[in-house]
């Protein structure tokens, strides 16, 4: 087989294959067993019908035809490999010469990773917010404790917002009765505005007994987007009331003693999660500087098919939550053309990020074993609320194996350059990391749990391709498709 690549583009090159027709002798094979099997030949068992007569029966233009259909995708692999492309996507074949007993040439065009290095990596410098709690914050933690060990009491005064009602509402569209929008003895919260446009204003100054009729649209039902008189009786009316923040609360709401023990439980608590927050956005700056530091040429087919799978997510989240695209819109107040900018802006940078975390993975020779990808089939799983077998072999399933290890390698080049990143807070204290040891040892102790399942489930795919062999360089088309590096 001879191949020749020419470069249409930085991001996009052109294969001619030229193949010797007694090199397509393991197609031809193939096709004159699946087409024995096919056709009835008197004289012939089904499938041992001979080549010769195959060809007089069913032509010997649709036997080629079968046979280069079926050689074309292995010889057009074994040629990305031979000439080590980084292809993206599926290739644009033409078969350019077909001549029965000569030759078998092709083209095929298709998009690449651009040629890069990832230099000047290393002592990234980011800013990240202050860590330090402050007792107002401790406060409003030790507010929310307080609130899940509330109690209700009757009140014998007007209603105020906080306050908790029992109601009756009922409604009608001139004069009347809709029997499909009423309630009895509904509890809610003045001041929430969770319900009827309109309730909340009208129960404000009412008293336990009392009726009043407002005005509203109706939402959802059969009558939703009508004008409707709605009428609300109170029947009673509690007010929230909250334990003293004492020893006898932290006793209550805690294993602790007293109430400054708790608080300094609190303070510790809040302390770590902001640690983390801290990390997590360094990374997040420090890919972001690195993106900005390289410039790339991208495959527009590729941006184009992140960009439409991020719009698909969305939709699809949307119709989950029961909203329409406009008041999503509304909601984020931007315009239609604001928000496809913010969404290919956000690919192209995805892309772009996988490029670069790639190309850092094949430079510094990263790779992923079955213990890492066990340890992110458990992360992701704990995210999703699934079990770890579930989730395992859904990507063995559907092929999603590949795109984990991709993931797992990218976050490991990602790791590097955080790892010798100088980070600092607002005051200039540089915020140290966790060890490679700290981690691994985290690490470990969280994927027991999943980790023989995991591996039972990828056994298959890992005999296709072995995890210690796994290597960024073996990435190719599927790396479109993993989400974004961040």
């Amino acid at each position: 087989m001879k191949t020749v690549v020419e470069e249409l583009s930085p991001t996009r090159v052109k294969l001619t294959v030229e193949v010797p027709f007694e090199e397509l002798d393991h197609a031809f094979d193939v096709t004159y067993k699946s087409l024995a099997k096919q056709v009835r030949i008197k004289g012939f068992r089904p499938g041992k019908a001979p080549a010769r007569l195959i060809d007089r029966y069913v032509g010997r233009g649709a036997v080629i035809s079968e046979a280069v259909n079926h050689a074309v995708p292995e010889l057009y692999n074994e040629a990305i490999q031979k000439e080590e492309i980084f292809a993206l996507g599926q290739p644009d074949v033409e078969v350019t010469k077909l001549e029965d007993n000569d030759e078998l040439a092709f083209t095929a065009e298709v998009d690449v990773r651009p040629k890069f290095e990832v230099a000047d990596y290393k002592g990234i410098e980011v800013t990240v917010d202050n860590a330090e709690v402050t007792e107002e914050q401790i406060d409003e933690q030790l507010g929310f404790l307080r609130e899940r060990f509330s109690t209700l009491a009757g009140a014998e005064r007007p209603v105020e917002d906080g306050d908790h009602v029992s109601i009756d509402l009922s409604a009608s569209i001139d004069g009347e009765k809709l029997d499909d929008v009423a309630v009895t003895g509904y509890s809610y919260e003045v001041g929430t505005n969770a319900m009827l446009e309109g309730l909340d204003e009208t129960l404000r100054g009412m008293e336990s007994g009392g009726e009043a009729t407002f005005s509203t649209t109706l939402v959802g039902g059969e009558h939703e987007g009508r004008e409707a008189d709605v009428t609300v009786t109170v029947h009673s009316v509690k007010v929230k009331e909250l334990p003293e923040l004492d020893d006898e609360f932290a006793q209550l709401a805690s294993e602790f003693d007293t109430i400054g023990e708790l608080r300094e439980d609190v303070r510790k608590r809040m302390t770590e999660v902001r640690r983390i927050q801290q990390i997590s956005s360094a990374r997040d700056k420090a890919l972001e500087k690195l993106i900005e530091s390289i410039e790339l040429p991208l495959p527009d087919a590729v941006v184009d098919e992140e960009i439409q799978r991020r719009r698909e997510s969305l939709e699809q989240q949307l119709a989950q939550s029961g909203l329409t695209k406009e008041a999503y819109l509304e909601s984020q107040e931007k315009t239609e053309e604001e928000f496809d900018e913010e969404l290919t802006t956000g690919a192209r940078s995805a892309v772009k990020a996988g490029f670069i975390l790639d190309q850092l993975a094949i430079q510094e020779d990263l790779s992923a074993d079955q213990g890492e990808l066990s340890q992110y089939v458990f992360e992701q799983a704990q995210r999703m609320g699934v079990s770890p077998d579930q989730l395992a072999q859904h990507l063995v399933q559907s092929n999603q194996i590949r795109v984990a290890f991709t993931e797992v390698v990218r976050g490991k080049a990602m790791d590097l350059v955080l790892s010798s990143a100088k980070i600092t807070d607002e005051d200039g204290n540089v915020i140290e990391q966790e060890t490679a040891e700290e981690k691994a040892a985290k690490a470990a102790a969280q994927a027991v749990e999943g980790l023989e399942v995991i591996e039972e489930d990828t056994e298959s795919a890992a005999e296709e391709t072995p995890a210690d062999d796994v290597k960024a360089d073996d990435v190719k088309a599927e790396d479109a498709k993993a989400d974004d590096a961040k």
